[in-house]
């Protein structure tokens, strides 16, 4: 079995927006992709996908993103991978989260109680599961240990009418990218957040879109470049980490 370095991502929805393109467009790289999600048939599909273009990943499906549910899942992943065998996590992806569009006095305890949960506690628990990986890790050709990268949203620097709950779970996914960013930088470790600003073309949203739209990508994100700028990110050396970057098509309104 050769070495490859590993790219962990969290997140791949029914494996037809970013995360699933993150991790083929990490696998033609080089990566061996760990694929984190809840949705086991997805999961499945996706691997098989990585696999049969010739790139090695494995589905790792959970119950939901606890704190001891990531940890289990990144022990897992070491039993996949033995560090012993030269098999360094070098790239991750928290590419989860949870979304409520409502009027305030119709948001439910539950629902502010879910998004605070998947939003800010599970990205700490991922977030120390693979800084505790980066901080193993002797400096590569370009000085860094890895790359933590954390899709944002518009939402992460700007509240509106029925964003209260999903701003403030990302507002906190973003401080908590700066705070890494600017603590673990010093370790030659590598944190980025990206602003995610306009409609990417998903699976659902080609379904409830006419052609006009899904074949114009001045108005639509294409997950594939999204997972292009990741990857472009996962490979800037020491000399010029970039923490923060949008994106958006070209007739986006900001």
């Amino acid at each position: 079995m050769s070495n490859k370095p590993i790219f962990v991502v969290a997140g791949i929805g029914n494996a037809s927006g970013t995360g699933a393109s993150a991790a083929r467009i990490f696998s033609k790289a080089g990566y061996r992709v760990a694929l984190i999600a809840r949705d086991p048939s997805a999961l499945e599909t996706l691997a098989s996908q990585v696999n049969k273009a010739g790139g090695e990943a494995h589905p790792f499906a959970i119950k939901d993103y606890t704190p001891q549910t990531i940890r289990d899942t990144f022990a897992a992943i070491r039993k996949q991978w033995p560090k012993g065998q030269s098999n360094e996590i070098r790239a991750a992806l928290w590419n989860t989260g949870a979304a409520v569009w409502k009027p305030f006095l119709e948001i439910t305890d539950e629902e502010v109680k879910e998004g605070l949960d998947i939003n800010v506690a599970a990205a700490f628990a991922f977030s120390r599961e693979v800084i505790l990986e980066f901080k193993s890790n002797e400096l590569n050709d370009i000085g860094k240990r890895g790359t933590l990268i954390f899709t944002g949203a518009t939402a992460a620097i700007r509240g509106n009418v029925t964003t209260s709950s999903f701003a403030a779970g990302k507002f906190g996914l973003r401080a908590l990218s700066q705070s890494l960013a600017k603590e673990f930088g010093k370790q030659n470790i590598h944190v980025a957040h990206a602003i995610i600003d306009g409609v990417i073309a998903t699976g659902r949203q080609l379904a409830r879109h006419d052609d006009d739209w899904a074949n114009n990508g001045d108005v639509r994100l294409d997950p594939d470049s999204i997972a292009k700028s990741y990857l472009y990110l996962a490979n800037q050396d020491r000399s010029a980490f970039t923490w923060e970057l949008d994106l958006r098509p070209a007739h986006e309104k900001w």
